[in-house]
């Protein structure tokens, strides 16, 4: 029987998968993440469920709640999670589960435990407990679990797993991976125990195979039971995959699901493994659910990390590497991906740039933020549409990320608008980092953003830059200045030489980069071209004032380049400033620390010297704009330098309440 016309492209990704007697809908699994709205006893308010919800009605299979506890006094990982040891939360978790299945996604949740990582634990005062005796970094004294405890552990799980039924959820998900208690005791290099739950991987793996059995017992025969694994933790003192394989072989038929992700989070260098930067390939983390998979008989096999194409996924079902795909943040930047996929709209995807500014932000506002989806964190106010009583004409003077996001904004709200952007095509100033290759999918996001607008019926009028002049004649109720903003020119001596250029002119015209070059600047600009440089062979050194490396507010990009730095071999000079630049290369300075210092100089040679030591906001050309029209808003970096998250939450949120009042 010929398949049905919307299952043809991607028959394998878009077909059903049972397991236990539940019937998934597709084999896209929104994976564990943690929420990031809840109340002071920890339970989830209208803004988590509302988080959570947006991704099921984007037609993900299942959606998990990621990082619950089953322990709350002794097992708490951070200071914020769902304790589900707490009866008092059955409310919110009955209506968060009903928000997820009322959309035809299987509600799961996350039962976790931090074993000796359990900081949130520690923060109440409460004694904390690990594989072994030990002190952790802060100085605390970590007991070994003793039989009682780990009798009564494992209650906690199956009790965690059985409350989450009876409150609506579909599937539990047992988080056995990057570093928590099950991982302690799965790992040879943590689990030194001598008894019965250490030394050989059936007895370090006694643990979870006892979680798994007694939560089967609670929940009964064919409710389905998920096992979050890493294959390999990806770091020297960590184990490989021949490890995860043994691993996963012991929970084989134990769980329904065996979810193969990777990492330790307590390595903080691996962070990025276990999350995919930019750095890396596409789907880097499949290749150790394809091993396990190998070696699996009973249980189905999921993969994660660093998957946004639908034909990859359709490739990974269809060769069996994987039996289901997971996806977090790829639903961060688009929670409609499987809605678009499945209906024909895969070229509208907002692909994830894995640029790290979502859980940088969860990690410094304790909110999810993602650069391309001004909704995200939002979803709640979100659900309803805004009401537009007033259509307006709207000007929108300029065609970068932010001036694309407004106009798009605008136009879907019914009003009347005209983009003018002054060079000949849309995108603004990141245009210049399309040929770099960590940066494809802000490339493709560009060009999706570019279509998007082609769609409309906005009046796109490109070599055209907005004076006072063109604002008069074209006569708007609303201007919306997104002109953006202009490298600085450092005042150096020398800086006008020949081989002195700004970071845009390289990105632009990389072969204009001599074999050696400095870059002054550590900022995001400055060390992304470097490593686009390094990669291109030349030799790169990168010269920064302050004492360390600027990533902009985005801690964990920051952690990214400088593993890349270091994998590359770049030379990094912090707290030191050029005083002269040459033909020959850079005479630069340390910058004192005290009054008492002598100031140390430095030669260095190079062919090229690139300059990327900020951005100029356009105020002024936005500012001569400001009394032609009724309304005027100044957004992006004609207002201040932004990253491309702000930018487009500014865009979105400024348009969309145009028209309201």
């Amino acid at each position: 029987m010929e398949k049905a016309p919307y299952c043809k492209k991607y028959p394998n990704l878009f077909s059903p998968i049972t397991l236990g007697n539940t019937v998934f809908r597709n084999r896209i699994f929104g994976s564990p993440t943690g929420p990031h709205y809840l109340s002071s006893e920890g339970f989830p308010l209208s803004e988590t469920i509302a988080y959570y919800e947006r991704k099921a009605v984007g037609g993900a299979a299942s959606v998990c709640i990621g990082d619950c506890s089953v322990d709350s006094v002794n097992g708490r990982t951070f200071s914020s999670h769902v304790p589900l040891d707490n009866p008092r939360s059955r409310p919110a978790l009955n209506l968060l589960s009903s928000a997820i299945s009322r959309h035809g996604a299987i509600a799961s949740i996350e039962l976790q435990h931090g074993g000796s990582h359990s900081k949130g634990s520690q923060q109440d005062g409460n004694q904390v407990y690990g594989v072994v005796e030990q002190v952790d970094d802060s100085g605390n004294l970590i007991l070994p679990m003793t039989e009682e405890i780990i009798e009564k552990t494992i209650k906690k799980f199956a009790d965690a797993a059985a409350w989450a039924k009876s409150c609506g959820f579909g599937m539990v998900t047992v988080h056995g991976g990057h570093g928590w208690l099950i991982s302690q005791f799965v790992s040879p290099i943590h689990n030194k125990r001598t008894d019965r739950w250490g030394g050989s991987v059936e007895n370090r793996c006694r643990l979870p195979v006892a979680i798994l059995d007694a939560i089967r017992k609670a929940v009964g025969p064919g409710f389905p039971i998920e096992i979050r694994i890493s294959g390999s933790e990806c770091h020297q003192g960590g184990y490989d995959i021949d490890e995860g394989i043994a691993i996963a072989k012991q929970l084989d038929g134990h769980a329904d699901l065996i979810h193969v992700s990777a990492g330790d989070h307590e390595v903080w260098e691996v962070f990025t493994v276990t999350h995919p930067s930019m750095f890396l390939p596409d789907g880097v983390n499949v290749k150790y659910a394809a091993e396990v998979k190998k070696h699996i008989k009973k249980s189905a096999v999921a993969t994660v990390g660093a998957l946004s194409d639908p034909g990859m996924m359709e490739e990974i079902i269809a060769s069996g590497k994987a039996d289901v795909v997971e996806l977090a943040r790829a639903l961060f930047a688009d929670p409609d991906l499987p809605l678009k996929a499945r209906t024909g709209r895969e070229n509208e995807i907002n692909k994830c740039m894995r640029c790290l500014a979502c859980f940088s932000s969860l990690m410094t506002r304790g909110q999810y933020l993602c650069a391309i989806n001004p909704e995200i964190g939002h979803e709640f106010e979100n659900k309803w549409p805004v009401q537009t009583k007033f259509k307006k004409k709207i000007l929108v003077a300029g065609g970068g990320i932010g001036g694309m996001q407004a106009a798009l904004t605008a136009a879907e709200h019914g009003h009347e608008v005209v983009l003018c952007e002054k060079t000949g095509a849309l995108g603004g100033a990141l245009r210049c980092e399309d040929n770099v290759p960590f940066k494809k999918h802000l490339a493709e996001y560009l060009e999706r953003q570019a279509a998007a607008v082609s769609r409309t019926s906005i009046d796109v009028r490109l070599n055209t830059e907005v004076t006072p002049e063109v604002a008069a004649e074209i006569s708007p109720d609303v201007i919306i200045a997104a002109l953006g903003a202009r490298p600085v020119k450092p005042k150096i001596a020398g800086i006008d030489g020949d081989n002195v250029f700004s970071a845009e002119e390289i990105y632009y015209d990389p072969e204009k980069a001599g074999k050696r070059v400095v870059i002054l600047g550590g900022g995001l600009v400055g060390t992304e071209l470097g490593i686009y440089l390094a990669m291109m062979d030349r030799k790169v050194t990168v010269v920064e004032m302050l004492p360390e490396l600027n990533d902009g507010g985005n801690r964990l990009q920051g952690l990214s380049i400088r593993l890349e730095i270091e994998r590359l071999g770049i030379d990094v000079h912090l707290g030191t400033r050029a005083l002269e630049l040459t033909e020959k290369g850079v005479l630069c300075e340390k910058i004192c620390k005290s009054d008492t210092d002598e100031p140390e100089q430095t030669f260095i040679e190079a062919d090229t010297i690139i300059y990327a030591v900020g951005q100029r906001p356009l105020r002024e050309e936005a500012d001569s704009l400001r009394c032609y029209a009724p309304e005027f808003y100044q957004i992006g970096d004609c207002l201040t330098p932004a990253n491309i998250t702000e930018a487009t939450k500014a865009a979105y949120y400024i348009t969309r309440d145009i028209g309201r009042y």
